[in-house]
């Protein structure tokens, strides 16, 4: 790859044939299939992207997306689209009071589900309106803006953070 903005880029990533995503280093050497791994999904998607092989070595970080050139960005963006699983609520249907593990009905960008939380604990606050729930399964579930919710879901949330 050309460097761009500054960066040096060693690799290159694109799709192969199986809808792979493929990593060649600097040598020509191809690794496939790879896996990218955002290091901070929720609060900087666009950012510290690591390029892991199969056994979990990482191969590369990705600093930022927008220093790819376009053909490799969208190789990845691709990938990470399909890899990643984050519903965002959008309105809670129901949470038994005071009760763990709860089970929580809600619904979200994606339609309406079930979920168990084993804890409190596993709400999180995100900067000033945006919160993070983790389910038993490790399945996070975002709440963009608390701001936005209704009511009744706003009262729960915040009985939680």
């Amino acid at each position: 790859m050309n460097p761009t903005k500054g960066q040096h880029r060693d690799f290159d990533l694109q799709c192969d044939a199986a809808g792979q995503l493929v990593f060649v280093d600097a040598a020509g050497v191809r690794h496939a299939p790879v896996v990218p791994v955002r290091d901070f999904p929720i609060t900087d998607p666009d950012h510290w992207i690591s390029i892991c092989d199969a056994s979990g070595r990482e191969l590369a970080v990705v600093d930022d997306l927008s220093t790819l050139e376009p053909a490799a960005r969208e190789a990845l963006e691709s990938d990470l689209a399909r890899r990643e699983f984050v519903p965002q609520v959008r309105r809670i249907l129901s949470v038994p009071a005071d009760t763990e593990p709860t089970e929580w009905e809600v619904e979200t960008d994606r339609g309406r589900t079930r979920f168990l939380l084993n804890s409190g604990d596993d709400v999180r606050r995100l900067g000033p309106h945006r919160a993070l729930i983790v389910d038993a399964q490790g399945i996070r579930y975002l709440i963009d803006d608390t701001r936005a919710l209704d009511g009744f879901s706003r009262r729960i949330v915040d009985r939680y953070l």
